[in-house]
């Protein structure tokens, strides 16, 4: 369990982060080994329906990604206040929000997926392949996200070993069932899509007995206290506002994704590959703004605002210093990884010419990654919300303007200046922030 009384330094710091990042790495090897399986098949449009495929469902998972953030954020100060009871019944809250939006995606799949496909340019072979893929693993919505509020909780509570432990697993299994049903059994997309749903739900099986100690607690039952109307309205509202913020940030890649077919089916691969290397350098750096969601929550809960300016620093801090890292390992091998990724030489070239884009990426996105993770913590959903729209406006104005002129190139563009519009955007809210710890 965290110790919320004790003093915020660089070990702590890497004490949270360090598990997160190295579990969040897995999530896109996954990716990596996804592409790089379908890869070996030797087929472009192939890799596009997984990558098409995998976006969507992704963006409508992360529609409920408010539950791990507020989940977190809520949780965190009420460990901070000790309030002990609260954290065990925000847990409760989590999965029962979670199990019931997955439900709500299993019955709602034909519209949701019709409508994103609408709005797709992608070839029919691409289309039809990626239908395929998601009609076998929307069936994991549910322990999806219901793993969204155990992974919020496990994180306030600085016990990222279990979610990393969680992660690895989960991962791993995939990986493993990748290689054998695609590789091994000729299953192909069919393949990749059953690894990842019989993996999906052995991590949400997993994630509930490593919070069994919650379990424990007779408040994880009492109705009287989950179902708390002012503590129902205070989720709802944060919730709401990371919602529309999700919904935001979701709109922004897949529009990026299906933007990027527009120029073919090569370029479309090339745009998946490429993408893959932008979520490693995501998720390595959300493990430090993960660590900042914990102590920041904490800090506020406990009205130090000490404590929470050195949370901000300090996290900020090694991020600044693994963007850097990441930035000049894409820089300096991301050519010899698309390789070893993909095996069809057109692709190869096409992301080659891409591949500056994914070392910007590290750096120019650290203020977004950042401020996120603080303003979680600090549940300041709606600056959240309102500096998503303003960094979206920017987004659609940088390709009314330079997707034009410079094709993909402008694509890739326009989604960096949303990041950095977001960042600065934040960062002139912060200090408004750092004031609530003193109420």
């Amino acid at each position: 369990m965290a110790d919320t009384s004790g003093e915020i330094t660089h070990r702590r710091v890497v004490r949270i982060a360090f598990p997160i990042a190295l579990s969040n790495v897995t999530v896109p090897i996954l990716g990596l080994v996804d592409t790089g399986v379908i890869g070996q098949l030797g087929s472009a449009a192939m890799i596009g329906a997984v990558g098409i495929g995998a976006i969507i469902l992704s963006s409508v998972y992360w529609i409920f990604g408010f539950l791990r953030m507020g989940t977190t954020g809520l949780t965190s100060q009420a460990y901070g206040a000790g309030k002990h009871g609260e954290v065990a019944a925000m847990l409760t809250r989590a999965l029962i929000i979670g199990l019931a939006g997955g439900i709500a995606v299993i019955a709602l799949q034909t519209p949701v997926f019709w409508a994103y496909f609408q709005l797709s340019p992608a070839s029919a072979e691409v289309e039809t392949m990626a239908q395929t893929y998601m009609r076998i693993r929307v069936w994991s919505a549910p322990a999806m996200i219901a793993l969204f509020g155990i992974s919020g909780w496990l994180i306030a509570l600085e016990r990222t070993r279990a979610l990393m432990t969680i992660q690895v697993l989960m991962n791993g299994l995939n990986i493993g069932l990748d290689l054998w049903f695609v590789l091994g059994l000729d299953w192909g997309i069919e393949g990749v899509a059953w690894a990842t749903f019989i993996a999906e739900w052995s991590g949400v099986s997993l994630g509930l007995w490593l919070c069994r100690d919650a379990f424990a607690q007779p408040a994880w039952r009492d109705w009287a206290r989950v179902f708390d109307r002012a503590r129902l309205r205070l989720m709802a509202a944060v919730n709401s506002d990371i919602l529309l913020r999700s919904l935001m940030l979701q709109g922004i890649f897949v529009s990026f994704l299906f933007l990027g077919s527009k120029f073919g089916d090569v370029t479309l691969a090339a745009n998946q590959v490429l993408l893959q290397f932008f979520t490693v350098i995501a998720y390595v750096l959300d493990g430090f703004a993960f660590a900042a969601e914990a102590l920041v929550g904490q800090a506020l809960g406990a009205r130090n605002r000490r404590a929470l300016r050195r949370a901000a620093l300090l996290t900020s801090g090694w991020g600044f210093l693994f963007s850097v890292l990441l930035a000049v390992a894409f820089l300096g091998f991301g050519g010899a990884i698309i390789d070893l990724m993909v095996k069809v030489p057109e692709v190869q070239a096409e992301a080659r010419n891409y591949l500056i884009y994914s070392g910007l990426a590290a750096i120019l996105g650290l203020g977004a990654f950042m401020l996120d993770g603080i303003f979680i913590g600090a549940t300041r959903s709606r600056d959240m919300r309102n500096m998503m729209a303003v960094s979206l406006a920017a987004y659609v104005v940088a390709l009314m303007i330079l997707m034009p002129v410079f094709g993909n190139h402008g694509l890739w563009l326009s989604l960096l200046i949303s990041y950095v519009v977001r960042g600065v955007t934040l960062g002139l809210r912060y200090p408004a922030l750092e004031a609530l710890a003193e109420r």
